[in-house]
């Protein structure tokens, strides 16, 4: 811990750590210095001359190095000639700060009036009237009056797209450069800058597409001024109209906490809609930031094509119906062939349904043929062991730094997870040693340390001989090898994995083998589990993946990974079984097989149930539609990869008739003997946490606990650290790994992953806005949309004809995909990647055909 330094502020007396700026020293007591270029998260720069304070430090004698006493044995100040910026000077021993002194009241005064000589009167109907610092910091220390000849103003544009996301208006910004900054230093985009001098300074797009960078929302959001707002808000309302709601994110496995502002609107109605989202201070989850795919997509919540009643086939075509006709239908058919129905789900779906459904077809149908619909990474076993532990104390996270490692592997963090992505950026920053293994690059390796390529078909072999030479020492100096002595040296281990370019079984494998390096010892003695800041994260396709495995959503694990007697159909296994007749009903919950291309019709299925939000490629092949309700309209909990079980909250009206995933299971658990159905989230989660070993002890009052975070930022002077709200709706509680000092060795098979067949091997990477059935009803991400694209080497496109800009017909596994050619030399002989197009398994072989013109049936 860095050494106290005792300082004094407008007469409190603290004790801060040494190295704390001025500003956030007052900020510590309560004591007010009003910022605009500052901001806790970004480098000081002392631009706007806002935070101007005095400051007295005391007077030694230099003979003897004491300090000079005065009569009364009190240390003789010296306040020195002029004021300083708060935000640039670091607190030392004794120093005398004073906040109000005349001087610096009327500097602030005149700063504001400064400001304003530049500024629009748009308060009226500015976006961010009501939540605006430079507003109440004008009400508080301006003058009342102004000097200005309003015949000189300025004028600029006031409606200037920095991308298709971002919209700056030019008379309002400041100057401060805290958008730019953020971009620059904290996520290194640097895609926006200034532009020209004086007051015809503007901040201008430095990229193509304009503003290309998954953070951009978070600019607007520490804007102390309404220069910048996002397309889908901008003059959408008023800040105090907006009711703001506790969330968490419905996309990512890091589960961002979030806060989404509700209206009601004429134009719906009388509903109540969502008209933004903002971010949730969670320091250790997503500190103060969200991406871009949090920020936006949500409007699928309110599209006009969701479900809103049931619908049960009739002479084939699909008509309304009643709850109870639907419910007694679906029912009747799940008792009528239980051992031959089987159930796939989705994961972004809430713990509160996905225990339901599990306890609906094992405990109400006897039948243990349930799994994920598109499993794609296993080793959620291996996670309860030895997975990520993290710094208990939110108040002030410990970061990993020097000494400390992560290791990434067959993962693109920056299009899977930014969150993920910009912590293992920062942990590299701050000295901590990182390793990356993959089958191509990924933009984390500019941070790292070591970066290890392997060949299609070689990751589970390249980890084994990274976990050999991390158990032999060895004077070789192989990229491999140094990458491993790094690593068992290392005083704490972060260990990420993802599926990319790996068959399902051979994720599990790669797991187990991450788990035996997590219990390693290192030079200390001691290993990398159970430990805070050490463990094992996966980096998961969606939001609750993590849930779904803790509550028992696998054919041969139950809730609390308990080994069930006769593992049932895995989703494979169901797919096929479908197509050949050998099962009879299947129940799809919140996924789309058929759509995903995972399954090519219903096959040979008697019944087929599909309760979703929308009329997916399953739904309209289903016998029985259950509307359900989407995340903003109920309420439950996630469980994000670090196993930080988390709830979100009602924010909107059902649509329709449309119910919560959980209150249609528990009606049709009610009506296959299993009790009373439930009337509430809350009533689940306390079963969840009784037949769950990991929950125990904990309910939504435990997920509800808050503390103090540094910094302090989300109450009512949002000019510290912008409209971020305070968290006061719980942390959330992240459960134990059960692994100890004394866990031993997890079974490793001596197979090795391999390539499929000879050629050209095709591996799908990830994109952040792959489009999808939520993504798609975001109109403002439109232009943003991956589209699909298939990127290989110059020797490759030679050899097929190709040169970048080229259409290709691509076929993967019996898909078509019209795609863009893309030469990249970065890319391995042998190896081609298809973005943007749906989820496909490990690795393929393609057939690849030039299109000659776009008019040949490309658009299809």
């Amino acid at each position: 811990m860095s050494d106290l330094v005792t300082l004094s502020i407008d007469g409190i007396e603290l004790s801060v750590p040494e190295g704390t700026l001025v500003v956030d020293a007052a900020k510590k007591v309560g004591v007010e210095i009003p910022v605009f270029c500052y901001h806790p998260k970004l480098e000081p720069v002392g631009m706007c001359r806002m935070c101007l304070v005095a400051i007295g430090r005391p007077i030694f004698d230099r003979t003897t190095g004491e300090p000079v006493l005065d009569e009364d044995g009190i240390p003789k100040i010296n306040f020195g000639p002029g004021l300083q910026t708060g935000c640039t000077v670091p607190v030392s021993e004794g120093m005398v700060v004073v906040t109000d002194s005349p001087a610096a009241v009327e500097a602030r005064a005149s700063v504001i009036e400064f400001l304003l000589s530049s500024h629009p009167l748009d308060c009226p109907i500015c976006d961010k009237g009501g939540e605006c610092p430079l507003q109440n910091l004008t009400m508080e220390y301006g003058k009342g009056e102004s000097r200005m000849n309003y015949s000189d103003k300025l004028k600029l544009d006031k409606h200037v797209p920095l991308g298709d996301l971002i919209y700056l208006d030019r008379e309002r910004c400041i100057q401060c450069a805290r958008c730019i900054r953020f971009q620059d230093e904290v996520v290194d985009d640097p895609v926006i800058a200034f532009h020209n001098r004086g007051r015809r300074l503007e901040i201008v797009t430095l990229s193509e597409p304009g503003f290309d960078s998954y953070w951009s929302g978070n600019t607007t959001d520490i804007c102390p001024v309404g220069a910048l707002t996002t397309a889908d808000f901008r003059f959408g309302a008023r800040p105090w109209e907006l009711n703001p709601v506790s969330t968490v994110s419905i996309h990512g496995p890091a589960g961002s906490n979030m806060t989404v502002s509700t209206r009601r609107e004429a134009r719906a109605g009388g509903r109540t809609v969502i008209k933004r989202a903002l971010p949730r201070q969670n320091e250790l989850v997503n500190e103060i930031w969200i991406s871009d795919r949090d920020r936006f997509v949500y409007h699928f919540a309110d599209a006009e094509d969701r479900l809103r009643q049931p619908m049960v086939r009739v002479d084939g075509r699909l008509q309304p119906a009643t709850w109870d006709e639907a419910l007694d239908l679906v029912a009747a058919k799940l008792q009528q062939h239980k051992s031959a129905a089987a159930w796939l789900a989705g994961d972004r779906l809430s713990n509160e349904d996905l225990f339901l459904f599990q306890k609906l077809f094992r405990k109400g149908l006897g039948s243990n043929n349930l799994d994920l619909a598109d499993g794609r990474l296993a080793g959620g076993d291996i996670v309860a062991q030895v997975g990520f532990v993290s710094w208990p104390d939110a108040s002030a996270p410990h970061r990993l730094g020097a000494g400390d490692a992560v290791l990434v592997v067959a993962s693109d963090l920056h299009e899977e997870e930014p969150i993920w992505w910009l912590r293992a950026k920062q942990a590299a920053e701050r000295g901590a040693t990182l390793v990356v293994l993959n089958v191509r690059s990924t933009r984390l390796d500019e941070y790292a340390s070591h970066v290890v390529r392997y060949q299609p078909g070689m990751a589970l072999e390249t980890v084994r001989q990274l976990l050999t030479a991390a158990k032999v020492e060895t004077d070789s100096q192989e990229a491999l090898t140094r990458a491993a002595a790094a690593l068992i040296k290392a005083q704490n281990l972060v260990v990420f994995y993802g599926y990319e370019g790996l068959t399902y079984d051979e994720t599990d494998e790669l797991a187990r083998l991450l788990g035996n390096l997590l219990l390693l010892k290192n030079e200390e003695g001691i290993n990398h589990v159970g430990r805070a800041n050490n463990g094992l994260i996966p980096v998961w396709p969606h939001n609750n993946t993590q849930g779904a495995w803790d509550m028992g959503v696998h054919p041969a694990l139950g809730p609390g990974y308990k080994a069930v007697g006769a593992p049932g159909l895995d989703a494979r296994g169901t797919y096929e079984a479908a197509q050949s007749g050998a099962l009879k009903v299947l129940f799809v919950l919140g996924a789309d097989p058929v759509g995903d291309g995972l399954m090519p019709s219903r096959g040979a299925l008697d019944f087929l149930v599909v309760q979703e939000l929308f009329l997916t490629a399953t739904a309209e092949l289903a016998d029985v539609v259950l509307p359900a309700q989407s995340w903003a309209e109920r309420d439950g909990t996630f469980t994000s990869g670090e196993r930080r079980i988390q709830r979100y909250f009602p924010a909107i009206q059902p649509l329709g008739e449309a119910r919560s995933d959980w209150q249609i299971l528990s009606l049709l658990c009610e009506r296959v003997g299993l009790g009373k159905p439930a009337v509430a989230a809350s009533q689940i989660f306390n079963e969840i946490s009784k037949s769950v070993p990991q929950y125990k002890g904990v309910d939504y009052r435990a997920l509800a606990r808050v503390e103090e975070q540094w910094p302090d930022v989300g109450h009512d002077d949002i000019y510290y650290g912008g409209t971020v709200y305070e968290n006061r709706s719980g942390l959330g509680h992240q459960w134990p790994p059960m692994a100890t000092e004394a866990t031993e060795p997890f079974d490793i098979s001596d197979r090795s992953s391999t390539t499929e067949a000879a050629g050209l091997q095709v591996i799908r990477p990830a994109a952040l806005f792959t489009p999808g059935i939520l993504i798609n009803h975001t109109e403002v991400l439109e232009s943003r949309l991956a589209v699909p694209t298939l990127l290989l080497n110059s020797a490759e496109a030679g050899r097929l004809e190709l040169e970048s800009g080229d259409r290709a017909a691509v076929s993967v596994r019996g898909h078509g995909f019209g795609a863009l050619i893309l030469v990249d030399d970065e890319i391995a002989s042998g190896l081609a990647l298809l973005r943007g197009v749906p989820y496909f398994e490990g690795r393929a072989t393609a057939e690849i055909n030039k299109i000659a013109a776009l008019e040949k049936e490309f658009a299809a």
